[in-house]
């Protein structure tokens, strides 16, 4: 018994002293997020980009939480984009991904077809991820386009236009 005592109170000291460095390393994040004019700009670049393509589509542009930092609506999109962009944008920044890859690999492995209920999730395309190197700071979420990768197309052309932002 005084065996059994004597290993539980130092198994249960090792476990303590390795998770105080590790509990103490992570109290203070820092973390690159979107700003105001970042989101603004991706936003209104990505309607600008379908415009020009003669797509009328809501483009959302969110934080790396998922919070909406930026919507521009162009003339005559419909009103169903404005949720569907804003769905898109929150899936692709959840998951750092975007959302026709997402769509694709969900029809094609039954496991992943579950995201569908996600609340706020939207597997179709239109959703992409913005990225400083390999970091997630938010995402566009593009609808109204007559078809996801028409709406992603527009979301990347806004992202190659902001490219030197993103560094």
């Amino acid at each position: 018994m005084t065996f059994r005592l004597n290993t539980l109170a130092l198994t249960l000291a090792a476990t303590a002293a390795l998770a105080a460095p590790l509990a103490h390393a992570q109290a203070v994040r820092t973390e690159r997020n979107m700003s105001l004019a970042l989101a603004s700009q991706l936003a209104a670049d990505t309607v600008a980009a379908c415009t020009t393509n003669g797509y009328a589509v809501t483009a959302t542009v969110v934080d790396r939480a998922g919070s909406v930092r930026a919507v521009m609506r162009a003339d005559n999109a419909g009103p169903h984009t404005l949720g569907a962009s804003e769905q898109k944008a929150f899936t692709s920044a959840s998951a750092k991904n975007a959302t026709l890859a997402m769509m694709e690999g969900a029809q094609k492995n039954p496991a992943a077809a579950n995201l569908v209920h996600i609340p706020g999730f939207l597997l179709l395309g239109g959703g992409v991820p913005v990225k400083v190197g390999t970091e997630t700071i938010g995402a566009i979420g593009v609808g109204g386009a007559p078809g996801g990768h028409l709406d992603e197309q527009c979301a990347l052309a806004a992202l190659d236009k902001a490219k030197d932002l993103l560094k």
